[in-house]
């Protein structure tokens, strides 16, 4: 983006200089009033000149169509979409999303340093605008092993890059509330810098000390009663609604004309299956309105409340003087914009993107999957008694339950039993060669044969598999090995599908449209093995190795206790 022509922006305003650029006759949607109101948009250098009566030595016309300001999504991880960026921004742009902040923890976990200047990188000439919220909790938790760690003197490297906004999302609350060096240590180094939270569960006077600290934003509520209360301590609260977590309509209670103005939409995690069928911010717009949400408070809180959290003051409106990223609908039901401009220029047609890609292949981080061999026997879970902690999924939703349940055993071991939906679950270390593997059980999934595994798990990113035999679990763990990263499936020993994700283990290199081809058929795969359709097989595979969601989960290190941040043994 070229600096700002103050100047010029000057002269056409005033009506003495005809604009670049003016979209004629089109309903344009203010932020500032929640009105509609015909007009033209001028545009000069990438930005808004004026909106009123104006001519341009281009001239677009958008009779019949609705002008908004580009949509911004506040929190998303763009490893998630398991494409490159610049195949996340092509499946995007023409959804409406012309803004998103990124927290890169995913890759930083694997990669570190390495992994963070890759995304900057693949990020910087892309027709989007990328910014980051710097990785705050690299590892997340000493509960697990992740691939690099990034203290505070690491992250200063980043902290007066132009694209960086603060820290990224602060798991480690307990660290904040009770004042641990190092993260106090973040905390100062980006003490004139935006901090996004992720206090899961986190009240009274805990949050407040959690706020006290600086943290600006949460995106882990699950109840109106858990946001309102975030909004009383002077917390941004993001609706969050991903392919695992599902929170916005949950959430929306909590919104009225005062609360609004401090929410916005944020996806965090978003499986390239959505992101085509569904979109983006656009689709979570589209899902409040239908669920009561007025339409300007909607756009308010795609446009304006994203660009005011995170200080993006020539972002969120079509006003003088604002960035020219703008929308243009046909009608506001399907909420598929026909036309996307991104600083003026044409971006997007009637959802197609107009760029074409760089190769991924040029910068990724590749060759990151390092599992020790497997003995035969290292997946026996040692049982003292028959009852065992088993890990209970709750649809719709990361949190799980802690379920004591009597389980089968045998020679001193527990089974697996798919008649009471009981499988294992392991989670192997594959940064350093340890070895190490922790081992659990897992309720709810429907898994009935075989075993499906993943490099994807958050957020140390180490293999995680499960399944209703060690055969194969050991057989979809060593096609991930082979692979270098990705998804697998095995039924009776043998590989029946699998999608390759060689950049860090979490992305592919291959267009959006055949990742999702390969996906689409792993989960029809997987539903032919029972996993019910609540369920996201593999997103949800992702989340129970993060120990920072309650309420147990696994990690090499074993069965994690998140409420008490301690290892407990399966049996009980």
């Amino acid at each position: 983006m070229s600096k700002k022509p103050i100047e010029t922006l000057i002269a056409v305003a005033a009506g003495r200089q005809a604009a670049d650029l003016v979209l004629k006759n089109g309903q344009v949607f203010n932020v500032f009033t929640g009105q509609f109101a015909s007009g033209d948009v001028a545009i000069v250098g990438g930005y808004v000149a004026g909106v009123g009566s104006y001519t341009g030595l281009k001239e677009i016309d958008c009779t019949g169509l609705i002008l908004t300001p580009g949509f911004i999504d506040g929190h998303v991880h763009v490893e998630s979409a398991m494409v490159s960026p610049a195949e996340f921004v092509r499946a995007t742009l023409p959804q409406g999303t012309t803004s998103v902040v990124a927290d890169p923890h995913e890759i930083a976990n694997v990669a570190g340093k390495r992994g963070l200047q890759y995304m900057l990188n693949a990020c910087a000439d892309l027709p989007m605008n990328i910014y980051f919220m710097l990785p705050s909790c690299v590892p997340a938790t000493l509960l697990e092993t992740s691939g690099a760690a990034l203290a505070a003197a690491d992250l200063a490297e980043w902290l007066d890059h132009p694209l960086v906004l603060g820290l990224g999302e602060l798991m480690d609350y307990p660290g904040v509330v009770e004042c641990h060096e190092a993260v106090m240590a973040k905390l100062k180094a980006a003490e004139h810098k935006l901090v996004d939270g992720h206090g899961a569960g986190l009240t009274g006077k805990n949050l407040t000390a959690y706020a006290a600290a600086g943290i600006h934003s949460d995106h882990e509520c699950t109840t109106p009663q858990e946001a309102i209360e975030r909004l009383s301590q002077g917390l941004y609260v993001m609706l969050r609604e991903g392919t695992a977590a599902h929170n916005l309509l949950d959430l929306l209670p909590a919104l009225n004309a005062t609360t609004a103005r401090r929410c916005l939409f944020v996806t965090d995690d978003r499986h390239p299956g959505d992101l085509i069928r569904l979109g983006h911010i656009n689709h979570m717009a589209k899902t409040a309105i239908q669920a009561g949400l007025e339409v300007a408070t909607a756009i308010q809180m795609a446009t304006l409340n994203a660009a005011e959290c995170f200080r993006l003051y020539e972002l969120g409106a079509i006003a003088p003087g604002y960035r020219a990223d703008i929308l243009a609908f046909p009608d506001l039901k399907n909420w598929q914009p026909s036309l996307v401009f991104k600083d003026g220029c044409l971006a997007a047609r009637d959802g197609q993107a107009s760029f074409s890609p760089p190769p991924a292949a040029a910068q990724a981080v590749y060759s990151t999957v390092r599992v020790a061999d497997i003995a035969a026997d290292a997946l026996r879970i040692a049982a003292s008694s028959s009852h065992a902690r088993v890990i209970e999924l709750i649809p719709q939703q990361i949190v799980t339950k802690e379920q004591r349940m009597v389980v089968r055993v045998q020679d001193g071991q527990f089974l697996p039993d798919p008649e009471q939906d009981i499988i294992k679950l392991a989670v192997f270390e594959r940064h350093h060669q340890s070895g190490r593997i922790g081992l659990g059980l897992l309720r709810g999934l429907g898994l009935r044969a075989g075993a499906i595994a993943s490099s994807v798990a958050h957020d140390a990113h180490n293999l995680i598999a499960a399944g209703t035999c060690d055969a194969d679990i050991l057989a979809a763990v060593e096609e991930i090995r082979r692979m270098q990263g990705g998804l697998a499936i095995a039924v009776e020993g043998k590989i029946i599908g699998s999608l390759a994700l060689p950049i860090a283990g979490l992305m592919s290199d291959q267009p959006i449209e055949r990742v999702h081809q390969e996906l689409e058929m792993l989960l029809d795969q997987a539903r032919e093995l029972g996993v019910r359709p609540e369920f996201d097989p593999f997103l949800t595979l992702a989340f129970l190795s993060l120990p920072v969601i309650p309420d147990l989960k696994l990690t090499d290190y074993g069965l994690v206790d998140v409420n008490t941040r301690t290892i407990v043994p399966v049996s009980c």
